[in-house]
């Protein structure tokens, strides 16, 4: 194949087109297409003219091997030229080169002369390089007006967010005025950008001077020494309510994170325990706690716990063993799967205001509170109250037991 080789990038050479001369030389033009991808040293043909016809001069060195399979190389640019001279349609060209659709349409958009219309692929090539080259200067130091703009409404205490979504309402017309939020936040945090000044920070309503990175979901640490069991292993008996027995739990935190009251809520029933912790809100405190709070239960009552993932549930493990009650974990930032929890919490504050001082409670107050609210009637249980629901769960029980 050296000779049909060599025939066909002479005949390349002298302006034949890729099609036509791999016809000459008698092999299939995607071997044409190979070769010529496959040999950064040759020369490479000159780009069409607007009448679609090779010239013989201006043939182009070939340019080096691509930085990455991402981008489209200049031996892809060609073979588009090609195709859409060819009158090929754009799907079969992505096909052809196995790029996605998109991935063509947007290229030939993008690079297309914007006089003729013809796609040129050598001017493609020149557009891409230079559009990848970096450093690149931003649009809001390109553009005074426009960082006038973002200083004066981030010194107004506006969020980035919101001064992208303004700038584009109300320069719907004027692309030069657009930017994105991030590209502020860029502007603010990034050193050495200085488009913007560095104690416009102090506008945030963070107010911080550097930007906490946000950990990947993939790349969570473990919260505590013994393995956590998952919401998605609890027993399917606890989604549908119609076994009691399965139980959710929380904290609910008073003034400067200080204080807590532990909320124990049954999902079939709505009955609620409050734990007394007082001043302290550590994994032992919350272990004792729930300890206490369980041990009077039947046993078939104990069928599960749900809580979320607070170091508040370091021991686990250890009260899961004490109180014979396996315990599972919510996803992170997922409040929604103790849904139950989190409505008796909102109940709650009504009895305990946020920004207060949880630890004046005593243990007696909070089963008087505890045992209002079990006495209050609810929707959700056809106006029951979840003290009648929980004593006829127990009373079904003593008969079922009775001799």
């Amino acid at each position: 194949m050296h000779a049909e080789r060599q025939a066909y990038f002479d005949l390349v050479t002298q302006g034949v087109g890729t099609n036509e001369a791999a016809r000459l030389v008698g092999v299939d033009r995607r071997t044409g297409y190979q070769w010529r991808a496959m040999e950064p040293g040759r020369a490479r043909i000159a780009p069409r003219s607007s009448t679609g016809r090779l010239p013989s001069a201006g043939i182009r060195p070939a340019r080096p091997s691509v930085i990455s399979d991402r981008f489209l190389s200049e031996a892809e640019r060609l073979v588009i030229a090609d195709r859409l001279f060819e009158g090929v349609t754009q799907q079969a060209i992505a096909a052809e080169l196995g790029r996605a659709p998109s991935t063509i349409s947007r290229e030939v958009r993008r690079n297309r002369h914007p006089g003729s219309g013809v796609y040129r692929p050598y001017a493609a090539q020149d557009r891409a390089d230079k559009r990848r080259a970096r450093p690149k200067t931003s649009k809001i130091a390109a553009c005074p007006q426009l960082r006038d703009r973002v200083q004066a409404m981030l010194q107004e205490k506006n969020s980035p967010e919101q001064i992208s979504r303004r700038l584009r309402r109300d320069f719907p017309q004027r692309s030069e005025l657009h930017v994105s939020h991030e590209a502020i936040y860029q502007e603010l945090y990034v050193q050495g950008r200085g488009a913007l000044r560095r104690e416009l920070t102090e506008a945030l309503r963070t107010g911080r001077a550097m930007r906490r990175p946000r950990r990947q979901a993939g790349r969570r640490q473990p919260r505590f020494t013994e393995p956590m069991v998952m919401i998605s292993e609890r027993p399917a008996t606890a989604d549908d309510r119609a076994v009691p027995g399965h139980w959710e739990g929380d904290l609910i935190i008073g003034k400067d994170n200080r204080s807590a009251i532990g909320t124990l809520v049954e999902r079939c029933t709505r009955y609620v325990l409050l734990i007394h912790l007082g001043a302290g809100r550590s994994a032992e405190h919350v272990r004792d706690g729930l300890i206490t709070a369980m041990t009077g239960l039947p046993q078939h009552l104990k069928k599960s716990l749900t809580w979320d993932q607070g170091a508040e549930m370091a021991l686990h493990h250890e009260f899961s063993i004490t109180a014979n009650l396996p315990v599972y974990f919510c996803d992170p930032h997922s409040p929604w799967q103790r849904g139950t929890n989190e409505n008796t919490n909102g109940l709650l504050r009504q009895y305990f205001p946020k920004g207060t001082d949880l630890s004046l409670h005593s243990p007696e107050h909070l089963a008087t509170v505890a045992a209002e609210l079990n006495r209050r009637p609810r929707k959700t249980l056809g106006w029951d109250t979840p003290a009648e629901r929980l004593a006829k769960i127990l009373e079904t029980d003593r008969v079922a037991t009775t001799p």
